[in-house]
């Protein structure tokens, strides 16, 4: 079949398509470039290879030169350093999967299309499932720092506003508590990492440490940052960084390790929300049983 016998809607998928295959083979050949692991940076080029494959393949039928999307590559450029390059291609692929309607439309006038972009999205998903991530080896770890810093300081940082109501002070017992446990947490975590013979323990107490760390620094920061009267607005701030943060970790994880959302997202804000409400009422009721105002 020849681009004249193509309708317009037709058409437009075709370069589209071509469009992102393009794309995908400048993504996977960057991150070849930049992967250290020789079978991972194997594995990477050659998903660039066959993208750049299927771009001829819809070239043929539209007869024209299409240019990759600069702006997507510079964004996946962005994401795959901060979130790592397994989290990126599969949030690709997952967003490739949408336009599966539109070939729909396409088999209509070329037969072959659907099986093409189901053999194209069943190989990569083949291929990403090959790639070992350093940092996928440890989310144990960052789940272990990330879920004791949320339930721990939630509930403490929620105590200690109601009882103290003044945010300066809250803050530095934030981070006085907030950095103990870092420490803490991370050579529990290298103790019983190396009692279980792990030749690795080492780094995973630093995955746990710096996902609980980071953690405290987000839940203080609204403390910081506001007068030392609004300690209500803080804390209200402080729970909404809270859910923010499983928001996000949860999404993480969902597309990198392909594990359920909304499920592991509600159960981990649900114990933390539960932890603060409890620990307010404890707050409220130390400051009123022992007597203590700093207002």
């Amino acid at each position: 079949m020849n681009s004249l016998s193509i309708s317009d809607i037709s058409m437009k998928i075709l370069i589209k398509s071509q469009k992102d295959e393009e794309t995908g083979a400048l993504v996977y050949e960057y991150l070849a470039k930049k992967e250290k692991d020789p079978e991972n940076r194997k594995i990477l080029h050659k998903m660039a290879m066959d993208e750049t494959s299927h771009a001829k393949t819809w070239k043929s039928y539209t007869k024209k030169n299409v240019k990759a999307d600069k702006l997507k590559i510079l964004f996946v450029k962005v994401i795959s350093t901060l979130l790592g390059y397994t989290f990126t291609l599969k949030m690709i692929q997952k967003d490739e999967g949408f336009a599966q309607k539109e070939y729909e439309i396409l088999k209509q006038e070329i037969p072959e299309a659907l099986k093409i972009q189901e053999d194209e999205h069943r190989h990569e998903g083949e291929l990403i499932t090959m790639l070992d991530e350093e940092r996928l080896q440890y989310v144990g770890a960052m789940v272990l720092g990330l879920n004791d810093a949320l339930v721990e300081l939630t509930g403490a940082i929620a105590g200690l506003s109601f009882a103290l109501a003044n945010t300066k002070v809250v803050a530095l017992s934030g981070i006085i508590t907030g950095i103990s446990a870092t420490l803490s947490m991370a050579a529990s975590n290298y103790l019983a990492e190396k009692a279980d013979g792990n030749p690795n323990a080492f780094k995973s107490s630093i995955f746990t440490g710096v996902a609980y760390l980071i953690t405290v620094a987000l839940m203080v920061l609204p403390y910081l940052l506001l007068p030392a009267s609004a300690y209500v607005e803080a804390f209200l701030i402080m729970i909404g960084v809270v859910i923010l943060i499983i928001l996000v970790f949860n999404y993480y994880i969902s597309v990198a390790k392909d594990q359920p959302f909304f499920k592991n997202f509600l159960k981990m804000a649900l114990i933390s929300i539960s932890v603060a409400g409890i620990s307010y009422l404890i707050g409220i009721l130390a400051k009123t049983l022992l007597g203590i105002d700093v207002m």
